[in-house]
């Protein structure tokens, strides 16, 4: 936990929201960013689509209202210590960021609709940032299994259940996309008390740390971006995971010759992926040799559209496809080596 100490050292910031609608967002943000206005937050209720859930691919993905056509864009400007502030790296004050960005929007106000265009002047430092994500994880449940966050309580009617404590920091999901929820559902099937367990793209490691609940002898996760290693660390503490029992190695596994070998061959029970389709494809041929004879991979972060896709790269691999189950517009596939 930060404490007072550490806090003074963060930056301060202004944040400027300005009310507008959908369509001027863009060339709102393009005209402030010209003036030196610069990290632009959206917030607007415009559903995203498939493709640009595929490419996000974040676990957390808060509870949208309906789009009524508003949107609020937010600008942060850097706050010196004597209460100025600096944009384009000179030091000008609130009321002169406030007429510069009041005489840009009256111009656009000639050809485009922004709307209401007012602008709200806040206060905020980083940790404001790190810590907002916060607000859209809440407990949840997949079947019997409670998942939650380290700053929630249990309540007393879920003590008896199994218990995960996840808390994915910034830069790994939760365990509340549907996907993840896929791929717990299959672990709680094929896992036994000798299974070894291959997770690759293991983010947070909450996969891992289902399964070594379930009673999994062994679990080793990969994954491309270093932030994983802290993640999982606590998390292995968080749920009274031994070391020996889950480790963690960072790098490719496609393509990366030295991690496969680190991995090894042919000693998994079973493999899962909870990438996108597109990775699922080039990995599936490279990791069937990581997998024991008879092993289980269970693979999601598959929109519906790309079924058809996984299913041939998983049978051209030279695997069975046992099950094919889904949630919303996901699906997960789950295959057995022969």
């Amino acid at each position: 936990m930060m404490n007072a100490t550490a806090r003074v050292n963060f930056m301060k910031w202004k944040k400027f929201k300005i009310k507008t609608r959908t369509e001027a967002e863009d060339i709102i943000i393009s005209t402030l960013y010209d003036i030196g206005l610069e990290g632009a937050q959206i917030e607007d209720n415009v559903p995203l689509t498939a493709l640009e859930k595929e490419q996000m691919f974040v676990d957390i993905l808060p509870q949208m209202g309906e789009d009524d056509g508003t949107a609020y864009l937010s600008f942060f400007v850097e706050e010196t210590e004597d209460g100025e502030l600096l944009v384009n790296g000179e030091e000008v004050t609130e009321e002169q960021v406030l007429g510069m960005v009041k005489q840009e929007l009256e111009g656009l106000r000639d050809f485009l609709d922004i709307g209401e265009g007012s602008i709200a002047v806040d206060e905020t430092e980083d940790i404001d940032w790190i810590n907002n994500w916060k607000q859209y994880f809440k407990q949840f449940y997949v079947d019997d299994i409670l998942i939650i966050p380290s700053w929630e309580k249990v309540k007393e009617e879920d003590k008896d259940r199994m218990i995960i404590h996840i808390d994915p920091g910034t830069a790994f999901g939760t365990g509340m996309h549907e996907t993840t929820q896929l791929c717990i559902r299959q672990l709680k099937k094929y896992v036994t008390k000798d299974t070894v367990l291959l997770d690759v793209g293991t983010g947070s490691g909450i996969l891992s740390i289902v399964a070594l609940k379930l009673g999994a002898a062994h679990a080793v996760g990969t994954d491309l971006d270093p932030c994983a290693v802290p993640a999982v660390e606590e998390n292995k503490e968080a749920n009274q995971i031994p070391d020996k029992d889950f480790g963690m190695m960072i790098g490719n596994i496609i393509d990366d010759k030295e991690i496969q070998d680190a991995v090894g061959y042919e000693k998994y029970d079973i493999v899962t992926a909870n990438i996108l389709a597109d990775v699922l494809v080039p990995l599936t041929p490279v990791i069937v040799h990581q997998m024991k004879k008879g092993g289980i991979y269970i693979t999601s972060g598959i929109l519906d559209v790309k079924e058809s896709v996984v299913t041939e790269a998983v049978e051209k691999a030279g695997l069975k496809v046992l099950e094919v189950t889904r949630q919303g517009e996901w699906v997960s596939v789950t295959a057995r080596k022969n």
